[in-house]
C-alpha cells in the first residue's frame, strides 16, 4: 500500500513463551485513523495471558497495549488531532454508536472490535513482509515503533507528562484509577483492601489515597512489593493467606468497607468477599485465564448484603479520564513514577516478561528512541 511503513515490534507467532522482535509492514491510516511514533510501551500482565497461552487471540500478534507517543499522521477525517499532538492510546475501542455509548459508558460496549485485536472496520493495518497479515493485540500493537489506531482511541494529553508514565494511564493506571472512582465510587475515611501489589494493584492504592480511604490495607506475597505499596499510599501490608479475613477484620473494626482483587486469581477473588463488612463491595479488577468459574457462598452475599462489581477497564470513559489522571500527576497527587520500576528496550521484551512470572518489579516499560524516524516510505 502506498506510504507504508517498515517498523520493529514484538511478534508472538504461538510458539511457547517468546516474543520475536522483527520487522512488519504498517500501511498508512485510512479514514479517521492516525498513525502514532510510539515513544513508550507498557509490559502488562494481559500480555502474558496471551503468550502463556491462556488467552487466545489471532496471531501473528503484534503485542501491547499501553502506549503513549506522537502523532506523526492522520487520516482523511480526522478533525481533533493534529501531527504533533502527544496521546495516550484506550485500547477498548468502543463503537461510538451504540447505546451504552451514547450513555456515556463505553467500557460497556459489546460491539467492539478491539477484543479481536481488530480496528473498528474489522480489518488490521499490519502485514508480515511477505504480506501475511498480523493482528495488533487488543487494536493497538503498543510493542512497536509506529501504531495505526482509531483516532477517538487516541486521548491526547498534557506535553509535560513524560511519555513512560503517560503509557501506563492507557492500562494499568487508568484502570486502578478507575476501579476507585467510577467502579468503586470510594468516599473519603472508607477502609479499602488492595489483593495485589503490582502496576494496576498499586495504582489502585494511589487513587485510594488521592480518594481519601482509610485504612488501605496492601495484600501480597512479596514483601518486597508491599514495602512499595506503603511509599505509595497503604497503610498496613498483609502477606496474603487463609488467615487474610481475620486480620483485615482486626484493622478495620470487622471488614473492610471496599476490596480489590488486582490479581486475576481465582483463589484470591473468592476469597475477597469475606474480607468486606456486611453491605461491602469487592471489585473484581484482575482478569483470570479464561474457563475459570468462581465458587462464591450466595447466601452469606444475600444475607449481608454484599456487592460484587465488575470493572472493566475501570469503567474508564478516555476522553475524560485519561486528562485527569495527568492533571492530578501534573499536580504531584499521584507519584506515577514510582510505578516504574525498570525502563527497556524493545528487544529486552522477553526478560520483561521473565520477571513478571518471578513476582519481580511493578511496571517494566518499554522506551523508544525519540528520533526513530519512520523508514521504508513508499511513494
Amino acid at each position: 500500500m502506498a506510504n507504508s511503513i517498515t517498523v520493529r515490534a514484538a511478534v508472538y507467532r504461538g510458539d511457547g513463551d517468546r516474543l520475536a522482535v522483527e520487522e512488519l509492514r504498517l500501511d498508512a491510516p485510512a479514514h479517521g485513523e492516525v498513525r502514532i511514533a510510539v515513544r513508550a510501551a507498557g509490559v502488562c500482565g494481559s500480555d502474558r495471558h496471551v503468550i502463556d497461552g491462556e488467552w487466545n487471540v489471532p496471531m501473528p500478534a503484534v503485542m501491547g497495549h499501553e502506549a503513549a507517543g506522537v502523532v506523526e499522521a492522520v487520516g482523511a477525517g480526522v478533525r481533533e488531532l493534529a501531527v504533533g499532538d502527544h496521546v495516550v492510546v484506550a485500547w477498548h475501542q468502543a463503537c461510538q454508536r451504540c447505546g451504552e455509548c451514547a450513555g456515556g459508558k463505553p467500557w460497556a460496549c459489546m460491539r467492539v472490535k478491539s477484543n479481536e485485536s481488530r480496528l473498528p472496520d474489522g480489518t488490521t493495518r499490519w502485514q508480515s513482509l511477505d504480506g501475511a497479515e498480523a493482528w495488533p493485540y487488543l487494536a493497538v500493537g503498543a510493542m512497536s515503533e509506529h501504531i495505526v489506531v482509531p483516532d477517538f482511541a487516541a486521548i491526547k494529553i498534557d506535553e509535560r507528562v513524560p511519555f513512560d508514565v503517560a503509557s501506563l494511564i492507557g492500562c494499568s493506571v487508568g484502570t486502578g484509577y478507575g476501579a476507585v472512582v467510577n467502579n468503586a465510587e470510594v468516599l473519603a475515611g472508607e477502609s479499602a483492601v488492595v489483593v495485589g501489589a503490582g502496576g494496576v494493584g498499586l495504582s489502585i492504592i494511589s487513587a485510594l489515597r488521592l480518594a481519601g480511604a482509610t485504612p488501605i490495607i496492601a495484600v501480597d506475597v512479596s514483601e518486597e512489593k508491599l514495602a512499595e505499596a506503603k511509599r505509595l499510599g497503604a497503610t498496613h501490608g498483609l502477606i496474603g493467606g487463609p488467615e487474610l479475613p481475620a486480620e483485615v477484620a482486626a484493622l478495620t473494626a470487622g471488614g473492610a468497607d471496599v476490596a480489590f482483587e488486582a490479581i486475576g486469581r481465582i483463589p484470591t477473588m473468592e476469597q475477597l468477599p469475606t474480607l468486606l463488612r456486611p453491605g461491602g463491595r469487592a471489585v473484581f479488577v484482575g482478569l483470570p485465564p479464561e474457563g475459570h468459574p468462581l465458587t462464591l457462598d450466595a447466601l452469606l452475599l444475600a444475607y449481608e448484603g454484599k456487592t460484587i462489581i465488575g470493572s472493566n477497564y475501570g469503567g474508564l470513559v478516555p476522553a475524560r479520564d485519561f486528562p485527569r489522571v495527568a492533571a492530578a500527576y501534573l499536580a504531584g497527587e499521584l507519584p506515577l513514577d514510582e510505578l516504574i520500576s525498570a525502563r527497556i528496550a524493545l528487544d529486552e521484551v522477553n526478560e520483561a516478561f521473565d520477571a513478571m512470572r518471578r513476582g519481580e518489579r511493578t511496571r517494566s516499560v518499554i522506551v523508544f528512541a525519540p528520533e526513530s524516524p519512520a523508514s521504508g516510505a513508499e511513494s
